[in-house]
C-alpha cells in the first residue's frame, strides 16, 4: 500500500523500503546503515531548517576546497576521527608488526626514485639535517629485497611541497637493498598545523580545538606477499603527541631523533610487514 503521510519513523521505513532491492549486496548494505544512522541523527539532534542548511552549505564548501594539492574531505575525516577508525578497522595490530596510521591529505603519487642513501632535501629547505635507515622485514625476520617506500614530510617551516610554487621536495621513493635495509637524509621533522584557513578550520575553532600536529616522516611501504603499510614514525618528546588533531600517534611509531656523532640528527627503525591476507589464508 502507497503511504504519503508519513511520520518521523514511516518515512525512515519507506526510504529502506525503496532500496531494499538494491541489487549489489555490499552497498545494500551500505546504504541501509546510512539512512537508519542519518535519520537516527536527524531524530535525535533535531535541527532547524536554517541548521539544516548551514550544515549543506559546509559539506559544499568542503568540496570547493579540494582540488589536485589539498583534499579538504580527506581533512575533515582525519580531524574527525575517522580515518584512523578506518585504519583500526582494515589494518589492526598483530604481534610485532609494525602499526599503521593516517595517509594524510599530502601524499602525491609518482615521486621520484632516488638511490639508496640520497637526499630528499632541496637546497635552501628549511630544517635541520637528519638521515633516516633502518630496515625492512617480513613477520618471520627474513629481510625483504626491492620494497618499495614512499616518504614525504614537511619542511622545518611546517608547510609541504604542495603548499609552495617550487615543485616536488622532500618526497621520494627508494628501494630497498638486498638485505632489506633502507637510507636518505631529510630534515628533522617539526610539528606543523594541518591547513586550517578552510571549512574544517572553522570547525576546529569552533569546537575548541587546536590544529597541530606532532613532527614526523611519512612512509608507505610496498612488497610483494606483503600487505601495503601506511605509516609515520612521530619525534618523541614532541609537545603535541598527546593531542594530536588527527588521532595518528601510536606509543610503537614514537622514537628518537638523537643527534649522532656528526652532530646531525638520526633515526633508526625496523618495518615489519604484514602477509598478504590472501597469502596469509592460503597457508
Amino acid at each position: 500500500m502507497t503511504i504519503r503521510n508519513f511520520t518521523e519513523e514511516t518515512l525512515t521505513a519507506e526510504v529502506l523500503r525503496r532500496i531494499k532491492d538494491t541489487p549489489n549486496p555490499r552497498l545494500k548494505q551500505v546504504m541501509t546503515s546510512l539512512v537508519k544512522h542519518l535519520h537516527g541523527f536527524v531524530r535525535e539532534v533535531r535541527p532547524t531548517q536554517e541548521e539544516w542548511f548551514e550544515g549543506v552549505k559546509f559539506l559544499t564548501e568542503t568540496g570547493h576546497w579540494c582540488d589536485d594539492k589539498r583534499q579538504e574531505f580527506i581533512l575533515m575525516s582525519d580531524t574527525l576521527g575517522v580515518s584512523m577508525l578506518v585504519d583500526f578497522i582494515n589494518y589492526g595490530k598483530e604481534g610485532q608488526e609494525t602499526e599503521s596510521t593516517v595517509l594524510g591529505p599530502f601524499f602525491v603519487e609518482g615521486a621520484p626514485e632516488l638511490p639508496m642513501g640520497a637526499s630528499i632535501v632541496k637546497p635552501g629547505t628549511v630544517g635541520e639535517p637528519c638521515v633516516a635507515s633502518g630496515s625492512v622485514r617480513a613477520s618471520d625476520g627474513k629481510p625483504i629485497a626491492g620494497a618499495v617506500l614512499d616518504v614525504w614530510q614537511a619542511a622545518g617551516d611546517g608547510f609541504y611541497d604542495v603548499q609552495k610554487p617550487q615543485g616536488t621536495n622532500l618526497r621520494a621513493r627508494f628501494r630497498t637493498a638486498a638485505d632489506g635495509k633502507y637510507q636518505f637524509k631529510c630534515v628533522l621533522p617539526a610539528s606543523y598545523p594541518v591547513p586550517h584557513d578552510g571549512p574544517v578550520g572553522r570547525m576546529l575553532v569552533a569546537t575548541g580545538r587546536h590544529p597541530m600536529r606532532p613532527g614526523h616522516l611519512h612512509f608507505m611501504i610496498e612488497a610483494p606477499g606483503h600487505e601495503k603499510l601506511v605509516t609515520h614514525l612521530f619525534v618523541r618528546g614532541d609537545e603535541y603527541l598527546d593531542s594530536d588533531a588527527v588521532f595518528g600517534v601510536k606509543d610503537s611509531l614514537i622514537v628518537d631523533f638523537a643527534k649522532n656523532p656528526e652532530g646531525v640528527h638520526a633515526v633508526h627503525y625496523d618495518f615489519v610487514l604484514k602477509p598478504a591476507r590472501r597469502a596469509a589464508q592460503a597457508a
